[in-house]
């Protein structure tokens, strides 16, 4: 009995020492593997972008194959990134809202180009579209070409970004449940008006953040376009590409210039995404406070 009166508990003073020491050397460690890792190269890139001056940089980004690879990025992400935006929609739809014989098949497919290395997608298509390829002597016939060129580019980009928006809004689907549309259902809504009214305001943010992940996949990728661009100047070079080009040429003030690009349009891209989980956060809060009130009331 002695023995066990003279064991006293530890005190919650210095375990929450200890726990506060512990978060201390956390968050030292996270910050020096983000600053070696992340924010050194990133700085690394505008640093050399401008390290031969201003007006270097200014023509770097200002060269017509430079120009075209920014166009014809931007043209790509533009045509992906409505595709992707519908077929997310319809397929999280579907997943969440019916039953249907073949459901977790399409759930894996959905996630089969994440599986995948973006060099294997533009293999896939190359195989499928290519001079030797499947559909070879159907494009032939109709004078149809995909491999180095947009339609190639634009199809290889849709793959490897299509799990984005449907990824971000079946759970978003799910947690909401049947309910709301049920009820607007049982009082004469339409399909559409059920979609644009009840459906669309409660996951308006979760697509917009599935879209901004999706458009700086589509602007970013790498491999897979890779393979099917045939790499020609001023035809079928994306930005990367184009910086790829560069660098291999030791013209490293133009690649970073144009890579500095890229990095600013990613920057842009976060602080967007920032935004919008601020946005959702603060609806979902102010709904759950209504909801107190509705209960106390």
């Amino acid at each position: 009995m002695e023995a066990w009166a003279e064991q006293k508990p530890s005190s919650p003073k210095k375990k929450k020492g200890r726990i506060s020491v512990l978060g201390i050397l956390l968050t030292v460690l996270a910050l020096v593997f983000l600053t070696v890792f992340l924010l050194l190269p990133l700085l690394s890139i505008f640093f050399q972008a401008f390290a031969e001056g201003f007006n270097a940089f200014l023509s770097a980004v200002s060269d017509e194959d430079a120009l075209s690879a920014i166009r014809l990025t931007l043209l790509i992400a533009g045509i992906t990134v409505p595709l992707n935006l519908i077929f997310g929609v319809i397929a999280a739809w579907l997943v969440t809202k019916f039953e249907f014989r073949g459901k977790n098949l399409l759930l894996t497919l959905i996630d089969v180009p994440f599986a995948i290395s973006p060099v294997i997608s533009g293999l896939i298509f190359v195989l499928l579209f290519g001079a030797q390829g499947f559909f070879a002597n159907w494009l032939d016939a109709h004078n149809i070409t995909i491999i180095f060129a947009l339609p190639g580019m634009v199809l290889t980009t849709l793959f490897v970004t299509v799990p984005f928006v449907a990824r971000e809004l079946i759970p978003t689907m799910q947690a909401l449940g049947k309910e709301e549309e049920e009820a607007a259902r049982s009082l004469g809504a339409r399909g559409w008006q059920i979609f644009f009214r009840v459906t669309l305001p409660n996951i308006k943010w979760g697509l917009l953040y599935g879209v901004i992940l999706c458009n700086a996949r589509a602007m970013g990728e790498f491999g897979a376009v890779s393979v099917v661009s045939g790499h020609i100047r001023g035809l079928t070079n994306t930005m990367p590409l184009h910086v790829e080009i560069l660098y291999n040429e030791y013209n490293f003030t133009a690649a970073f210039a144009v890579a500095s690009l890229l990095a600013l349009l990613a920057l842009l891209t976060l602080v967007i995404k920032s935004l919008v989980e601020w946005k959702a956060s603060k609806d979902l809060s102010v709904t759950r406070s209504d909801d107190v009130e509705h209960r106390a009331a």
